[in-house]
């Protein structure tokens, strides 16, 4: 089996790149018959496994900026997910003025957005993934998702996920997993599972056992699993077994108390005990591991479990344009990961014979809203979704000159706005906001829309808080985040990028060990931070007892509402230290 598809690879490459391609009428681009013009993959193997992750609810087309800080360390330094910008373009071989610079870098993003226009949308998507379907074989083809699907906009949250559920099974997903999907109440993650098309699968997500002895029921009571923990799939003459992997922090990383009967955990040696019982039971021709731990996670998981063929993973957002070959014990696996927000389509191409994997091809397509057309089922649905809150959703609250992102090791403009508000409405000292990486971008000249701002606060614990807050406990809290960023350990990371600051300066060494990684800590006005003086700060959401201040975006609103246009705005990042030729981080866009 191949580590890397360097035909497809260099293929797709070249098409994305190639401008003259793209100079054609506007009708024909609208025209179904010639997806192939723009969308052309190769037919190979037997096996198509189309995937997408992270969408984070977005029904729409997107203005989505790729980070130019995602900081690679020890095993990881310079490899995939952990090039960034310029570095990413080198290494793969793209142009900067291409489509494919665009999709997966910030490299001349502003300028490549006037030219491509947004990416994503479901009705698109769902274009693409028919056209995919129809000219391999539907019977030979799964969708899959990865998770993080129920939650990310306004009206995911107002319906409770069910948006997403309806537009999933509208759009064909066969099997997914979850995460953020674990934000809303017990019962209504079941309901929304029930009323899904999709196989939910998920083999580390237990039920407590005080839970199980209360009469909360499991999908299995012998062996307490909450939900399948995989299915098997019958594609073309092939029996492929898909294993789930929710994301194993999800009690820790998100509130505990809206799901207080299940338990979460990576659970590598259950996973190995599945593999070998599938393997033994099923007897599957490929294994395929749907995963939402994390690219670095799935990595380490990959060098230490045997048997599985193939990780599509997601949590971590990665556009990753090849298949990354991990070694174990007893062969090899590899891991994908297809970018966030409906940007990004995976397709995998197996090539299965003799109960065994041969051969494969894997193509991460971006979705070019002006190359393919909307599915009139989906955009019809999509459009009655958004009706009721339209004219709320529409609402322009202050325009911009800056460009508007969130994504990114340290900061990003749309968390410093969120960041300035909270200091600026609660009237802290200090502000903090979470390191969520969903949230979408919003040009420069633009608005700034009541959706926008949902895009990047739509959650069920949005509530903001003032307290006070000791000067060697704030030290503590921007300790605590980055070790769980920057650990050696993958198994130990738990996704997401460092906290935001807002009114605090800090200076950050990634590569020492835990308590000894962030110094220099000031006030914005120059004051070092005293370890045992009392400061006011300001934050949103609170993983622990809930809040009980106003939900963030109404903090927000009032303060673009007061400013009614952003212009310079000044983005707070630490000094870093030990970066200097470390490929994750683009410095010429940083310092500016």
């Amino acid at each position: 089996m191949s580590s890397l598809n360097r035909r497809e690879f260099l293929y797709m490459m070249s098409v994305l790149g190639a401008s003259s391609l793209y100079a054609k009428s506007h009708k024909r681009l609208f025209d179904v018959k010639n997806l192939d013009d723009y969308y052309k993959i190769q037919n190979f193997g037997n096996a198509r496994f189309m995937h997408i992750t992270d969408v984070h609810a977005q029904l729409l087309p997107i203005h989505f900026r790729e980070p130019s800080v995602n900081l690679g360390f020890y095993s990881n330094y310079g490899k995939p997910p952990h090039i960034v910008g310029t570095h990413f373009l080198k290494h793969f071989g793209i142009k900067s003025n291409s489509r494919a610079a665009f999709a997966m870098t910030c490299v001349n993003y502003v300028e490549n957005a006037k030219r491509f226009h947004r990416v994503g949308g479901f009705a698109h998507l769902k274009t693409l993934t028919d056209h995919l379907r129809t000219s391999f074989g539907k019977d030979k083809t799964l969708l899959l998702d990865g998770g993080d699907t129920w939650q990310g906009s306004a009206t995911a949250l107002y319906t409770r996920g069910k948006d997403m559920v309806d537009a999933s099974n509208i759009l064909g997903v066969d099997i997914m997993t979850g995460h953020w999907e674990f934000t809303y109440k017990e019962k209504e993650i079941l309901d929304n599972i029930k009323a899904s098309n999709s196989d939910f699968v998920a083999q580390n997500v237990f039920v407590k056992d005080e839970s199980l002895m209360n009469g909360v029921e499991a999908y299995n009571e012998d062996t307490g699993r909450a939900f399948k923990p995989y299915v098997m799939k019958k594609i073309g003459d092939h029996n492929v077994a898909i294993i789930g992997q929710a994301f194993p922090y999800t009690a820790i990383a998100n509130p505990q108390r809206f799901i207080p009967d299940w338990t979460f955990g990576i659970r590598p040696e259950e996973m190995q005990t599945l593999i070998d019982k599938v393997k033994s039971k099923e007897k599957p021709d490929a294994i395929i591991l749907l995963s939402h731990n994390g690219f670095d996670v799935d990595k380490k998981m990959a060098s230490v479990v045997n048997g599985i063929d193939f990780i599509m993973g997601g949590h971590t957002h990665d556009a990753v344009p090849q298949a990354i070959p991990v070694k174990n014990s007893k062969g090899i696996t590899h891991v994908v990961n297809s970018g966030s927000n409906a940007k990004f389509l995976g397709v995998l191409d197996l090539d299965i014979k003799d109960k065994k994997v041969r051969d494969f091809r894997f193509t991460l397509m971006p979705v070019f809203s002006d190359l393919l057309p909307e599915n009139k089922e989906m955009k019809a649905f999509i459009d009655k979704t958004r009706a009721p809150f339209l004219e709320k959703l529409t609402r322009p609250l202050a325009t911009t000159d800056d460009l508007l992102y969130r994504r990114g090791n340290f900061n990003g403009t749309f968390d410093q706005i969120i960041c300035d508000a909270l200091r600026e409405v609660k009237g802290a000292d200090i502000s903090l906001s979470p390191g969520f990486r969903w949230g979408t971008t919003v040009m420069p000249g633009g608005t700034i829309t009541f959706d926008d701002l949902m895009n990047h606060t739509a959650m069920t614990y949005p509530e903001t808080y003032i307290r006070d807050v000791k000067g060697a406990d704030l030290h503590n809290i921007l300790e605590d985040v980055a070790d769980n960023l920057f650990n050696k350990d993958p198994f130990l990371q738990q996704g997401g990028d460092m906290v935001r600051t807002g009114g605090l300066s800090y200076t950050i060494d990634p590569r020492k060990n835990m308590g000894k990684r962030i110094t220099n800590l000031e006030l914005s006005t120059g004051e070092k931070i005293d370890a045992n003086r009392i400061y006011k700060m300001a934050g949103w959401s609170t993983v622990g007892s809930a809040s009980t201040g106003e939900p963030v975006w109404e903090t927000v609103e009032k303060y673009l509402s007061e400013h009614k246009h952003i212009k310079n705005l000044k983005l707070e990042t630490p000094d870093i230290i030990g970066v200097k030729n470390n490929p994750g981080i683009e410095l010429s866009l940083y310092k500016s």
